[in-house]
Order: structure tokens, then C-alpha cells, then sequence
């Protein structure tokens, strides 16, 4: 294999970037491991960094520290274009079938799971990015309205209800 190659460079790259650094100082130290963040940081900085865009191009353009509740809103609203759920209208004959038997023309949408997920990253990533938690606007009432509204709506569009599991008392034993 040519070292110069275009296939060797990245072999090496790679190899460059999985590198285990040493702490600079004593041989006796332990090394520090360069980690890559994990699956949910990774998504967390993309949709901080898509909510940081859309808040660009918003008209107008706007900081994340004059954002409310009604931007987020805005924001949720504009990935529904986006979406891969079909959620079946009261006028469409499947409307309440969890599986139905053909095909409709009723409109794709997030999923209630996903936008409920994706408020709990930016809530997180808003925080962490400087602002205070008394003025996130991903925590607004507002925003949890929205996200019952959109599990309820889709729901019974589909013929699946959400309801919460029931706790156990404490200190009773089943056998």
C-alpha cells in the first residue's frame, strides 16, 4: 500500500484522531482518552445548532436570548415539513385505525415522540449554551400545551392512547 496514497491518509487520519494523548509532565501519569461526544450529544449541538439557523433566517432575524415560547412554537411548527407520521384528519375514513388498510392523502407530521425528545435536548442545550433555566423558553407552558396536544391529537388519530403506566404503591409485594 503507497503511504502518500489517498486511502492511507485517511487510515492515518484516523489513526491521528483515536490517538490516546498523555497528559504532559511524569511518565507515572494515567493517559487522558480523546472521547467523541455521545450519540445524544451529537444530536443535541445538531439541533441547537438547526434551532440556532432557523432563529437566522427568522424575519426578523433574531438572538437565542430574545427567543419565547411563540419562536419555539414557530420552530415545531416548521419541522412538521419534515415529517414521516401520517396523521389522519377527523374526515378521513381512517381516521382512529392503528393500521389502516390503504393508503390517504392525510398529511405527514413529527411524531409526537420526536418533538417530545427533541424539547428535551434544546431544554438541555439552552442551558448549557449560557442561559438560565427561569427563562428557557423550550420550558414554557406554552410549549408542554403544545406537545399534549400533538400526543393527543395523534393518538386518537391512530387509535393508540398514551396513557401513563400506573405506579406501584411502596411496600406492597405481588407473588
Amino acid at each position: 500500500m503507497d503511504p502518500y496514497s489517498e486511502e492511507s491518509y485517511d487510515n492515518n487520519h484516523q489513526d491521528f484522531n483515536n490517538l490516546t494523548i498523555m497528559a504532559s509532565g511524569s511518565s507515572s501519569t494515567s493517559p487522558a482518552v480523546a472521547t467523541t461526544p455521545s450519540r445524544y450529544e451529537g444530536q443535541k449541538r445538531r439541533d441547537w445548532n438547526t434551532f440556532c439557523q432557523f432563529l437566522r433566517n427568522h424575519f426578523p432575524p433574531l438572538n437565542v436570548s430574545q427567543c419565547t415560547g411563540a419562536n419555539v412554537l414557530e420552530f415545531l411548527s416548521y419541522l412538521d415539513q419534515f415529517g414521516k407520521t401520517k396523521v389522519h384528519t377527523l374526515v378521513c375514513p381512517f381516521y382512529g385505525h392503528p393500521n389502516p388498510p390503504a393508503t390517504c392523502s392525510c398529511p405527514l407530521r413529527q411524531a409526537w415522540g420526536s418533538l417530545d425528545a427533541l424539547i428535551g435536548r434544546l431544554r438541555a442545550a439552552y442551558e448549557e449554551n449560557g442561559g438560565a433555566p427561569e427563562t428557557n423558553p423550550f420550558g414554557v407552558r406554552a410549549v408542554k400545551l403544545y406537545l399534549r396536544e400533538v400526543r393527543d391529537l395523534q393518538s386518537k388519530a391512530r387509535g393508540i392512547s398514551y396513557e401513563k403506566k400506573k405506579r406501584k404503591k411502596a411496600g406492597t409485594t405481588t407473588s
